[in-house]
């Protein structure tokens, strides 16, 4: 295999990541992990196929696709490449996330254009050659010595089958030797026949067969490790080599699966597949595993939201504590609480805060729960609980900040209440034309500028830094300075001052948010330094020390 430097379009290796039985296995933290086994040697490029109609999941409720996840370009695109950028420490980018809504239009609108014409398009041979085409395309650009591509879904859905089809033909196109299958499968432990039962892993397999491909490396995700029968089973039945049985248990984190994997001999397939010579280097990786697995500290921290039913709506801010917490040996037990229940008053805010060494309130959208919010980071000011808050969570704070320390108690967004008499946090001007939902928010990393002496700029050890955003409404240039005059410091603007994406309140223990999110950019290697202040003052609140 060739190094990137020397690329060309025969030289890149494919390999194709499919899944089945049922969704949520985990296709995009194993192909994640394989990606970081190879990433030391070779540059990896992910993709991901979605069968969903829409372009992006950008208009999607948490509760229907989980977290959006927002790319450095803007991107709005699936979770699973929050996993590829942590495990791969790289920055995606959206054209790397391919919907069947994507792809739709894209033929659209070449049979729009006449370039199909005298021509039935259907969709073989011109809808997978249009998947395969932009495959091929990101590959060239990126010169990559191995593009992962995740198929969404599971084998057999109809929404994914053209995905499917188009990495089978690209066996024909590119040659055996320049493409590689991995199955994820599912293989029960049923307590009380106390054995695994592979039946539903064989019957995947035999599906996926039927569609022209056979797996060169089946994973079998199991809640326990993989029996020596179970394996044997698999290989039979699925006619897979037995040392091409990959077991995939749960883990204590998912930073765990690059090492299960390198143990369980993944690499070593790849590698004779591929021909080249294994390499890892996975020394830091597994020193800062020790550190969560054999922590010395736990902190408990409060994440006070609306989409609390589902924990995949907050799965990078859920990461960037536990990155934090490795580099402080501390577990972090997160408790995700419902505002709206404390807006009700169907639990005392007391019983559900006061135990706690931290307070998060995190991203969302419109006015349920928003009051008990407001509640919440009141308790978390007045009774000194290290608090974050994170795009909307800095708009919350803001109001809650000039309803009880300003005295504006009418003071809110004109997003929960259009009729406020002090807006404190409105609509962004270039906003209010939009009719068009998809794409149109202030979106991607954006420069700010932070102010000396504060703690925000001491916690990035710079005074100018990028951070990615997803958002419609800001905080009112109006209220700015009577906001400093009580008391809060504004320690982040945008390059030309009008924008607040930092704040702090410099007397407490912790109080900071921002506008942005940069759950997005934390890393195992690298945490993002709010996290890692905010997780650091927690653990001081509870040990008096970090």
């Amino acid at each position: 295999m060739h190094t990137s430097k020397s690329n060309t379009e025969n030289s890149t290796k494919w390999i194709i990541v499919t899944g089945g039985v049922i969704s949520g296995l985990g296709k995009g933290i194993s192909a994640a992990a394989i990606g970081k086994l190879l990433s030391g040697n070779f540059k990896v490029v992910p993709i991901k196929c979605d069968g969903y109609l829409n372009i992006d999941p950008g208009t999607m409720n948490p509760f229907e696709h989980g977290e959006v996840f927002v790319l450095e370009d803007g991107g709005e695109v699936d979770m699973d490449f929050g996993h590829y950028e942590r495990f791969l420490n790289i920055n995606c980018k959206s054209g790397w996330n391919l919907t069947t809504g994507k792809i739709f239009d894209s033929i659209i609108k070449q049979e729009r254009k006449g370039e199909f014409l005298g021509k039935t398009v259907q969709v073989i041979p011109h809808l997978t050659n249009e998947i395969k085409r932009q495959w091929m395309k990101i590959a060239k650009e990126e010169k990559a010595d191995v593009m992962t591509i995740e198929i969404g879904g599971t084998v057999g859905d109809i929404e994914n089958s053209w995905f499917v089809e188009a990495a089978r033909q690209l066996k024909k196109d590119i040659g055996s030797d320049n493409v590689l299958y991995v199955h994820l499968s599912y293989v029960p432990f049923v307590k009380t026949a106390g054995q695994q039962k592979t039946k539903p892993a064989q019957r995947d397999v035999q599906l996926l067969r039927e569609t022209g491909i056979v797996p060169d490396i089946m994973i079998g995700r199991s809640e326990v490790p993989l029996t020596k029968e179970s394996k044997s089973k698999l290989a039979l039945y699925c006619d897979v080599l037995e040392e091409a049985v990959i077991s995939a248990p749960d883990v204590k984190t998912i930073y765990e699966l690059p090492i299960t994997f390198e143990e369980e001999g993944i690499l070593r397939i790849i590698s004779k597949k591929f021909n080249f010579t294994p390499k890892t280097n996975l020394e830091e990786w597994k020193k800062l595993i020790g550190n969560i697995k054999n922590h010395t500290k736990t902190i408990n921290i409060a994440l006070c939201g609306k989409y609390t039913g589902l924990t995949d709506a907050y799965a990078s801010l859920i990461e960037s504590l536990n990155h934090a917490g490795a580099h402080l040996s501390t577990k972090v037990n997160v408790e995700l609480i419902e505002t709206t229940d404390i807006e009700e008053g169907k639990v005392p805010i007391d019983q559900l805060l006061a135990d706690k060494d931290a307070i998060i309130v995190p991203i969302g959208f419109g006015s349920r729960g928003a009051e008990g919010k407001i509640s919440t980071v009141r308790y978390a000011r007045e009774h000194n609980i290290p608090f974050l808050g994170l795009c909307f969570g800095l708009q919350i704070a803001v109001i809650e900040f000039a309803r009880n320390v300003c005295g504006f108690k009418d003071a809110n967004s004109t997003e929960i209440d259009p009729k406020t008499k002090d807006p404190v946090v409105m609509i962004l001007p270039e906003q209010m034309k939009i009719i068009e939902k998809g794409g149109t928010m202030r979106l991607g990393a954006e420069k700010s500028i932070l102010k000396r002496g504060t703690k925000t700029t001491q916690l990035y050890g710079n005074t100018t830094v990028y951070e990615r955003h997803r958002h419609r409404y800001e905080v009112n240039p109006k209220y700015h300075k009577i906001l400093e005059k009580h008391g809060m410091v504004i320690s982040g603007s945008s390059r030309n001052g009008k924008l607040v994406e930092f704040i702090e309140l410099p007397n407490l223990k912790f109080f900071a948010a921002t506008q942005a999110h940069p759950e997005y950019k934390s890393r195992l290697e690298t945490p993002s330094p709010l996290y890692y202040g905010l997780v650091k003052a927690a653990v001081e609140k509870k040990y008096g020390r970090a």
